[in-house]
Parts: C-alpha cells; sequence; structure tokens
C-alpha cells in the first residue's frame, strides 16, 4: 500500500513536471501569463509530491519492509532508527529520490521569490528546473525504482517487479543485507546532503543564465538575482567535501583526508569552476566585464554537476565512494550532452550581445588578478578533469588497436590508472599561485593600478612573512616547498589582518568609534568582502594541515607482542590488550588498547579496532586517533594473531 502510494506521487510527480515545463515554454512563446501562472503552480506542487514520495521510502526502511527490494539493500533489524532514516541516501535508487525532493524544494523556493521585475525569467527558469527534475524523475521510475517488491514463484524462483506477476506471491525475507559498513559512520548523516544542496543549489543560477540568454538580457540582473543562490551553493558543497574528508580520515584508515579518489574529484570539479564563478561575477559587477566567460563558467558548473552525479551513480570509475555498474550511465551521458550542447548554441546565438566595451586597463588591477585567479582555477579543473576520464577513455580507446593492429601497442584497451603523484605534480604550482593571489589581489585597486601603487600597499606584510619565513629556517625547516608554502599561508595572514586592521583604523579616526565597534560595523556594511576574508583564513587553516600531511607525515608499521613497543619520532605506543566479541547490533568487534607516551611521558590511551558485519559480510577499520593542535597520531589494527600455548 505505501510502496503503491510512492509509486503513483512519483509517476505523478513526473507528469506535472511535463506539463509545467510545456505550459512554461507555451507561455513564454504565446506572452500569455495564464499558462506561466499554471506552469509555476505546478513547480510548487512538485515538492509535496515529492516529500510525499521520500516520506513513504522512510517509511517502508524504518518499519523493516523487506518484501521491498531496496529496504532490503540497505537496511537490516540491527540497524538503528537514525540509520534506517539516512539509508534514504545510502543506496542508488533513494539517493535520486533524494536528490529529486532537494532539487523540488529549491525550486519551488525560487519560483515564490517576488517576480514584478524580472517576469521575462520566470517561464525558462521554470523550464531549465522542472527539465532538470523530470529528468532525475525518468531515472527513478524506468532504471532505479525504489518501489520495487520481491516475488516468489511455485518453483522457488526470486525475482523483482514493481506490480505483482502472474503466477507468483509476494516473498517476504526476515531480514535485510544492512547499510555498507562504510556508510555507518556518523558523517555519512550530514556528508551526501551537503553535497546533493550543492549540486542542486547551482541548478538555480544556470536556470537564470539560460533564461537571461533565451530573453536577450545581457545586464548583469540575473547575477545579482542569483548571488545569494551562488553563496549558497557554494557553501554547501565546501561542507560536503570537508565533511567527506573526514569521514575519509575517520573510516578508510589510510592516515588522509584526500586521496584523488574519482569520486572526490568528480564532487570537485564543480567546486573548482562555482569558485572560479564566485570571483568573476565581482568583475561583470565592478566593471561590465567578462560577461561571455561568466556564461560559460555556469554553464560548465551546472554540466559538471551532473557529471559528479554521473560518476558516483554509473559504476563507470572503481571508487569506494561509488555505486555499483548501473544502467543509468548512457541516459547520464546523453543528458550531459543535451544540455552542454544546448547551452553552448545559446550562448553562441548572444555570443556579440554580451561582448563588454569596457577594456582591461592594468594587469595590477584587481579584474586582471581576478581573472588570473579564474585561469588557476580553470587550469586545476582541467587536470583533474583529464585525470578522472583518462581511465575511461583508455580502455574505450582499445576498439582503435582492435581495428588497426598496427596501433595495438599504444591503444590496449586497458584502463590504466591515474594516481595521486599525477594530481599532486600538476596542481601543486596552481594551487600555490591562487594562495599567492589570496594575498595580493586584496590590495591592488579596480581599474586603475600599478606596479609601484600595489608594490607600497604590500611590502609591510610581505616584510612580516619574511620574518615567519627566517624563523621557520632558524628553528630547523629545511624543506624549499614547505618553507614556500608556509610563506604564502603566512603573507595571506598578514594581508588578511592588515586589510582588517587599516579599514578598523580609518573608519576609528573618522568616526571616533573603538576598534572592535569600528570592525564590527565594517564587517556588517560590507559582508561579502569581509566574509571572504575570512573564508581566505581558512583556506589557510587547510593549506597548513595539507603542507604538514604532505612533507612531514612520518609513518611505521610493525608487529608488536602484548607489552611491546614501537616508536615513531617523540611517540612511543605499548599493545597493552586486545578484545574480539560480539556486539547486538551484529558486529564482531576486534578492539586493540594501545598506551601512547611522548617524549617517554604518558599522554592517553587509544583504541584502535576492526568491526566485521555479519549481514554485509564486509570489515570496517576503525583507527585510535591522538589529535592535538601540533599533531595527530594515528594507530590502525591492520591484523593480529591468537597468542601461542606452547
Amino acid at each position: 500500500m505505501v510502496a503503491n502510494l510512492g509509486y503513483g506521487t512519483l509517476i505523478i510527480t513526473f507528469l506535472v513536471s511535463i506539463y509545467g515545463a510545456a505550459a512554461a515554454y507555451f507561455g513564454a512563446r504565446k506572452h500569455q501569463s495564464s499558462w506561466v501562472d499554471s506552469a509555476r503552480n505546478a513547480m510548487l506542487l512538485t515538492f509535496p509530491l515529492l516529500t510525499i514520495t521520500a516520506l513513504s521510502i522512510i517509511f517502508l526502511l524504518v518499519r523493516g519492509h523487506y518484501e521491498i527490494q531496496y529496504v532490503t539493500e540497505v537496511s537490516s533489524n540491527s540497524m538503528p532508527i537514525y540509520l534506517r532514516i539516512t539509508a534514504l541516501w545510502g543506496g542508488q535508487a533513494g539517493s535520486l529520490i533524494f536528490w529529486s525532493w532537494l532539487m523540488s524544494a529549491f525550486a519551488t523556493a525560487v519560483t515564490l521569490r517576488k517576480w514584478d521585475r524580472d517576469r521575462e525569467f520566470l517561464p525558462w527558469v521554470i523550464l531549465v528546473s522542472l527539465v532538470t527534475l523530470a529528468f532525475f524523475l525518468i531515472l527513478s521510475i524506468f532504471v532505479e525504482n525504489p518501489f520495487v517488491s520481491f516475488w516468489q514463484s511455485a518453483t522457488g524462483n526470486i525475482t523483482t517487479a514493481m506490480f505483482h506477476p502472474a503466477g507468483t506471491t509476494l516473498y517476504l525475507p526476515q531480514d535485510g543485507n544492512g547499510l555498507n559498513p562504510l556508510l555507518r559512520h556518523p558523517g555519512m548523516i550530514f556528508h551526501p546532503p551537503m553535497l546533493y544542496l550543492g549540486y542542486v543549489s547551482f541548478v538555480i543560477p544556470y536556470a537564470f543564465a539560460i533564461a537571461a540568454l533565451v530573453t536577450g538580457r545581457t545586464d548583469d540582473r540575473w547575477i545579482r538575482i542569483t548571488r545569494r543562490w551562488t553563496l549558497v551553493a557554494w557553501l554547501f558543497l565546501s561542507l560536503g567535501l570537508v565533511l567527506g574528508g573526514r569521514w575519509a580520515y575517520d573510516v578508510l584508515g589510510w592516515g588522509g583526508y584526500w586521496g584523488w579518489d574519482p569520486v572526490e574529484i568528480a564532487a570537485f570539479m564543480p567546486w573548482l569552476t562555482g569558485t572560479a564563478f564566485l570571483h568573476s561575477v565581482m568583475i561583470q559587477e565592478k566593471r561590465g566585464m567578462l560577461k561571455q566567460w561568466n556564461m560559460l563558467l555556469i554553464i560548465l558548473t551546472y554540466d559538471l554537476v551532473i557529471f559528479g552525479t554521473f560518476l558516483t551513480r554509473s559504476g563507470v570509475l572503481s571508487s569506494v565512494h561509488a555505486f555499483a555498474q548501473s544502467a543509468i550511465g548512457p541516459l547520464f551521458f546523453g543528458f550531459i550532452g543535451l544540455t552542454f550542447i544546448v547551452s553552448l548554441s545559446l550562448l553562441n546565438r548572444r555570443w556579440n550581445d554580451l561582448k563588454s566595451g569596457v577594456e582591461m586597463t592594468s594587469w595590477f588591477s584587481r579584474e586582471a588578478l581576478f581573472l588570473l585567479n579564474n585561469l588557476l582555477f580553470v587550469g586545476i579543473f582541467v587536470v583533474c578533469f583529464w585525470g578522472v576520464i583518462f581511465p575511461v577513455l583508455s580502455e574505450a580507446l582499445g576498439i582503435i588497436g582492435q581495428k588497426i593492429p598496427s596501433l595495438a601497442g599504444i591503444f590496449t584497451g586497458q584502463k590504466v590508472t591515474v594516481g595521486p603523484p599525477y594530481y599532486e605534480r600538476a596542481t601543486g604550482p596552481l594551487f600555490a599561485g591562487l594562495l599567492l593571489l589570496m594575498g595580493v589581489a586584496p590590495l591592488s585597486a579596480w581599474k586603475y593600478s600599478t606596479s609601484k601603487t600595489l608594490g607600497k600597499a604590500v611590502w609591510k606584510p610581505f616584510v612580516a612573512s619574511l620574518i615567519v619565513l627566517i624563523f621557520l629556517w632558524v628553528t630547523g625547516t629545511r624543506s624549499w616547498p614547505a618553507l614556500l608554502g608556509f610563506w604564502l599561508c603566512a603573507f595571506v595572514v598578514f594581508v588578511t589582518l592588515y586589510e582588517f586592521w587599516r579599514a578598523a583604523l580609518a573608519r576609528h579616526n573618522t568616526r571616533a568609534e573603538n576598534l572592535l565597534q569600528a570592525l564590527w560595523n565594517l564587517a556588517g556594511k560590507n559582508r561579502r568582502r569581509y566574509g571572504g576574508y575570512i573564508i581566505h583564513l581558512g583556506v589557510v587553516l587547510m593549506a597548513l594541515g595539507i603542507i604538514g600531511i604532505e612533507m612531514f607525515q612520518t609513518e611505521t608499521q610493525g608487529t608488536i607482542p602484548q607489552g611491546g613497543e614501537i616508536t615513531l619520532g617523540q611517540y612511543s605506543v605499548r599493545f597493552d590488550s586486545l578484545a574480539v566479541f560480539d556486539t547486538a547490533d551484529g558486529r564482531n568487534v576486534a578492539r586493540a588498547v594501545v598506551s601512547v607516551y611522548k617524549d617517554g611521558k604518558y599522554v592517553g590511551e587509544l583504541h584502535p579496532r576492526r568491526d566485521y558485519y555479519y549481514e554485509a559480510q564486509q570489515p570496517m577499520t576503525l583507527a585510535g586517533v591522538r589529535s592535538t593542535m601540533e599533531d595527530d597520531l594515528y594507530v590502525i589494527l591492520v591484523d593480529w594473531q591468537p597468542l601461542s600455548t606452547t
């Protein structure tokens, strides 16, 4: 009953989406506002309908309806309620519904805004949003249906179908397989929703960009309307990436936050182009420049959002983050190609209209430095895109080797793996360039700026950063990449603090406010600028962590008896005991107790363990971690042997 309700509302939502898109197009072409209003109502209806669909799945998961294939795949009796709820996005079919539900929520929210000033945008924003939503609903209805049930024939064969096949009865398993152990970490409660929120949020500025192209609006109105939507998208996508890194650090057991995994990179690529877009739109707002470039960036970001979803769900790439092989891959690929071609066609039609008569007057101006910032972001994107797509191309181009035997040695058809060394060597200098620009660009001026004026503004933070560099050298740091990275971080910090100090002091002198009040009022009046500075400081903290991992991480491994020790740098770790036991939630836990000493002094106890999930028949390694402001000690239990009795 509940499954039929969920599936029925899913189909109704799809039909409503198709109607709304058609009504919006017809109303725009015929200039009939009644059709546009009808399309708007259809858009508003999709959210409550998909809410019913999502709640139906959650009900089935919580109540343990294992006759439903999806429920059996991602839940079990031993799972707590909160994990059964989050299992909505723990599998392929459920995650597509969750994506669609969030898409309808954001599209509904933007539809509710006042459209008096921008009425011509409305039908095209609805059209783009509903076409995107309809595509994901097609996947859920025809390929990855979360409401399919198990049916058993008279001969005992088990089949799956949405509706009752003739000669079968409903098959009800006593328990499910349970959620993938890697997805039972608390971080996975928030990591996927944050990524999905970032993904669907970027659909909104893309929809307005397409509306501007169709209607011929060449001003920056669409950018000003979507500024907050872009910031929200960037924020959620950033949080999703950070939470994913924390999950990897806790669960995957390799002692790092980022492994240049293909699916990690798939989520990183729209962040790169989206961040470039956030910076470049300021140039269009301030100087009326880069209109064509901004259109291209938001089109690219939208299709990278779909591309990232495609890589995760098609199974085309091997990854710990990816779902299994699925038939939705070709559909995703076709939709990406279609939207990219249509978007570029519209951009090409308006290309001349988007040309700006304003020229860049100085290569030291802020707009020039922002443009260089954009090129560096796009350069990192190109490196990442090539690294992700090359394994697929190397396998696909094997056809050439089969057709032309003389080229068989080149086009072997084997999937070539691109590893972290490629990404680190190719992107390292580009990231360093971005850090440098984070320090220089805030001190440059719009429109007119020279090397002399920029030098006068930058020399104080530069000298302060050199003092940090000298201090690091004197205290024993000799790695030149580490010294360069620390200097860049120090330079950005001093520039940012200098900007805060300079502005607060000026306001203090003119308004007779104390410095803290002046700083608070400044931030309140120009939240965009000073909020950006705070983000820059956060990026510096991340950069310091990356430098520490890449340049100073040390590791060792060994077999130690009970009471034995292993030493690494300042630390000594003593193995005290090991306990192996079963838990009420279906796990076999092997938990070690180790004592940690630093410079011979006892500093605490860690408990690395390995959990084996009987239902999923999969192990999960959980490290014992001691975190301080200075360093992390990361201890993993790899294997163990019983004590000998002889």
